[in-house]
């Protein structure tokens, strides 16, 4: 695999619709036997903190990268679930509710040039602010616009508030799909010949 290729893979994603499912696409390809941890160190995690506006006071450590990334799984069963209208795991729905607790997140607001959210302190207050929003996306009405991409290894989840949408929007697995279609389809074309 080339740099460019490599690199490619390795950017963050921030097209998801969410912050919180952001974070689940910083695991790529998920469910194949390759996955891509975008998360691969405390530094990628400053940065992606950073370019989610959630840059707390104390920069992450490895403990914090291991927070993040037990987020992202507890959060992941619990979308898949609620996108399938299927009942939420209890694990993950009893870590999820545990973490909250633990965390309480009072909201102070800054007025400067526009209205601002006091910004986190921690990683770990950071990592509540995204639970919470999860909480708030996977409880609310919003969960309707909730899909999952049609690439069996991706399965990232995503809003999709038309329904019109089949993958994510990676133009990668947009453009694997679009190419099993059409093998499909002219390989159905060849049988009835």
């Amino acid at each position: 695999m080339d740099d460019d290729t490599r690199d490619d893979r390795m950017a963050f994603r921030f097209d998801c619709g969410a912050t919180w499912l952001n974070l689940l696409a910083t695991s790529g390809r998920t469910f194949s036997t390759h996955p891509v941890e975008r998360l691969a160190t405390p530094e990628r995690l400053a940065e992606w903190f950073d370019r989610c506006e959630l840059a707390p006071a104390r920069p992450p450590g490895p403990h914090d990268l291991a927070e993040a990334r037990r987020l992202r799984e507890i959060l992941r069963p619990l979308a898949l679930a609620t996108v399938d209208g299927d009942p939420p795991p209890p694990g993950p729905a009893a870590d999820l509710a545990a973490l909250l607790a633990a965390h309480p997140d009072p909201v102070h607001l800054l007025t400067r040039h526009r209205l601002l959210r006091e910004p986190p302190t921690t990683p770990t207050a950071a990592l509540a602010r995204i639970a919470r929003q999860a909480v708030d996306h996977l409880t609310g009405p919003e969960r309707h616009d909730l899909a999952v991409c049609g690439e069996h290894d991706c399965r990232a989840v995503f809003t999709n508030p038309t329904g019109r949408r089949r993958w994510c929007p990676s133009p990668a697995c947009a453009s694997r799909g679009r190419v099993r279609a059409l093998r499909a389809r002219r390989k159905a074309e060849t049988a009835a010949e």
